[in-house]
């Protein structure tokens, strides 16, 4: 396979318009795939170096989902190089909510703590269709291109991964199908 040819100083500028208004989204899908802030770079910074290399092929689509599936894509050859374990621990972020009332603010931060603790604990392949759509907000259709699914496959896999997350919560949370806590 011959080397991508050397983007031109045109393509360049075109690539920082176009692909690297996305570099959060990137990392931050990097981050839910890998679950190491470290390792997420890595992956972030490979895969906008493969962008840039490859940019001639990029067709005009939406910059957004074509970058986040060559993340996808780099982070699944590095697991295959590295044969990385799947059962890492994730960094929560802790962010402080704009709520008035610290109670409610210290809730709502916890929730969301519970939230991305049981989305790390899902597999990769669940954990990485639920947060291509609620934390990265793409549509079905995008993330159709991400994952190379048809469209009908995205919604079924989707609602069951939020079945799968919604047990996770619900096991964290100790919670019976009642809804109670457990006593």
């Amino acid at each position: 396979m011959s080397e991508a040819p050397r983007p031109d100083a045109k393509t360049a500028e075109r690539f920082r318009a176009v692909v690297l208004p996305h570099l959060d989204a990137a990392y931050g899908f990097a981050r839910w795939l890998t679950r190491d802030p470290m390792t997420a770079q890595d992956v972030a910074q490979e895969a906008m170096l493969r962008a840039l290399r490859y940019f001639h092929a990029f067709r005009g689509e939406e910059a957004r989902p074509w970058l986040l599936r060559i993340v996808r894509n780099t982070w699944t050859d590095l697991r295959a190089k590295t044969r990385l374990e799947d059962g890492s621990l994730v960094e929560v972020e802790n962010r402080a909510d704009d709520g008035p009332d610290p109670e409610q603010s210290a809730l709502a931060g916890d929730r969301r703590r519970q939230v991305a603790a049981a989305l790390a604990a899902l597999p990769a392949d669940v954990r990485e269709i639920l947060v291509l759509r609620e934390v990265e907000d793409l549509s079905y259709k995008q993330i159709a291109s991400v994952l190379d699914l048809p469209m009908g496959t995205v919604m079924s896999r989707l609602a069951r991964a939020r079945e799968k997350l919604a047990a996770e919560l619900a096991g964290r949370l100790g919670r019976r199908d009642n809804g109670l806590p457990n006593l």
